[in-house]
């Protein structure tokens, strides 16, 4: 099987789903991370860049991620970019890699690029003919999904729960390689509220450690 994980910045993807891609991988599935943005010349030079884009690359390595695909949309500003541009890029990512599962960040998130990737990826995997999208989940984000405003519209509501108990270590090494990112507690970006987040998701459904999505939507064929 093959799988897609969008990300709107570097590390979105192992936060939300560091130890599902972790386990999709020993299930012997492929797994393809779309990284949509570049960070604004005018607020990250070009080394910062290059820098966390080999974070990425490290972590990606560790997760046992097949590809890796950095777009250049501007970051912090997808509001900018026109609607079908992105969709367009997400669209082409679903034809080149032609992912059964597609995991994007949560709509309510705090950060206006994680809406704006979501919206653009129900767009490009509409369930027209010849889309091979069968299954779209929703990821949470430390220290975005938990700040989004107190609206019904906004709040992540978990559905699907995959147990990733045997694969949390993975994660954590993975989101250890980015160095510029990760922080110390009690930041939410810290390893160990990432490990709290996780056991606690863990503990709703009787397990060790677990990840939380939403189902967007599903088709059985």
């Amino acid at each position: 099987m093959n799988v897609l994980v969008l990300a709107p910045h570097p590390d979105d993807e192992v936060l939300g789903c560091g130890g599902t891609i972790c386990r999709h991988v020993a299930d012997g599935d492929s797994v393809f991370v779309m990284v949509a943005t570049r960070g604004m010349a005018e607020l990250y030079p070009d080394e910062a860049v290059d820098a966390v884009r080999a974070e990425a690359r490290s972590a990606h390595a560790k997760l046992g991620v097949s590809e890796t695909r950095f777009l250049d949309f501007p970051a912090p500003a997808l509001d900018t970019v026109p609607r079908y541009k992105l969709a367009g890029a997400v669209s082409d990512c679903i034809h080149d890699f032609q992912p059964e599962v597609v995991y994007v960040p949560h709509h309510g998130d705090i950060h206006s690029d994680h809406f704006h990737l979501h919206q653009a990826a129900l767009v490009a995997s509409r369930p027209l003919e010849g889309c091979p999208v069968n299954r779209i989940l929703a990821y949470e984000t430390l220290s975005e999904t938990e700040w989004a405003p107190p609206q019904m519209d906004a709040v992540f509501y978990p559905t699907v729960f995959i147990d990733v108990s045997e694969f949390l270590q993975c994660k954590l090494d993975a989101m250890s390689r980015f160095e510029s990112q990760v922080k110390e507690p009690p930041n939410a970006r810290s390893l160990r509220n990432i490990t709290a987040l996780a056991h606690y998701r863990g503990a709703t459904v009787a397990s060790d450690a677990a990840e939380s999505f939403m189902l967007i939507r599903e088709i059985i064929r």
